[in-house]
């Protein structure tokens, strides 16, 4: 399911490109999305500030009261965030500010179904092919998208679960190691180490028989046996990243 946040001044467009988004997903099943509408950027950028929304798609309007589009998306730009953007404006005269921004597409309103669907189409295509380069966790108060290569590595803690980033921050989820088995499941970067860890073997920095030191200098001992079969997954994993590239 992705997440599209729409914001313009103007409840007739944002109508109208709603009703286009509408007819689009009905036209392509497969590409899920959730709507949400904002008619101030100050109230969208407000909550991705905060981390309690995170779209995948921003769709917004340049002219508007207050804080323009394109300031808006430079304060995104500024904060880290990657959405993709795409304008939606009365005039070209912002094209060359819009792409400074890493914009992916600039229209010049009336949109029409003509001009956008092949736009949402190549948008959709993208996030298909990025989506398993992250994985959503849900915290205590909102939905995290974090990337696979920035996990070093999850360890049980009773009935939570903490993962360690590669930035020394750490998140702690509200769920079994089963539960977060199944949420990694399918994702080579990932092995199970004893009963308590969940390691990414892009981070082991140094394994021995009786422990393995990650990249953030955290040691995890291994339990008696596994050393053998951690190896062979080790290897296993850089010979197929090896034939892949």
């Amino acid at each position: 399911m992705y997440q599209i946040a729409l914001c313009d001044d103007e409840i007739e467009e944002l109508n109208a490109v709603e009703g286009i988004l509408n007819s689009y997903g009905e036209k392509n099943e497969d590409y899920e999305f959730l709507l949400r509408r904002f008619e101030s950027a100050e109230k969208l950028l407000d909550l991705m500030e905060r981390k309690e929304y995170a779209p995948d798609l921003l769709l917004m309007d340049i002219y508007m009261p207050g804080a323009t589009g394109i300031e808006t998306a430079k304060k995104l730009r500024e904060m880290g965030n990657s959405s993709r953007i795409i304008f939606l404006t009365t005039s070209r005269e912002h094209a060359l500010e819009a792409f400074s921004v890493n914009a992916v597409q600039y229209l010049v309103k009336p949109i029409s179904p003509d001009t956008f669907y092949p736009v949402l189409d190549e948008v959709f295509d993208a996030l298909r092919d990025e989506a398993f380069q992250y994985i959503l966790f849900q915290t205590d108060n909102h939905v995290r998208k974090v990337a696979v290569s920035d996990i070093i590595c999850c360890e049980a803690q009773r009935k939570k679960q903490c993962v360690y980033l590669t930035d020394g921050e750490s998140i702690t989820l509200h769920l079994t190691m089963k539960k977060l088995c199944e949420l990694i499941d399918g994702y080579r970067e990932f092995t199970k180490v004893g009963a308590s860890y969940i390691v990414n073997l892009e981070h082991i920095e140094q394994m021995s028989t009786q422990a393995l030191w990650m990249d953030n200098k955290k040691e995890i001992y291994l339990p008696r046996g596994s050393y053998k079969v951690l190896r062979e997954q080790y290897f296993n994993y850089y010979c197929g990243r090896a034939e892949q590239t």
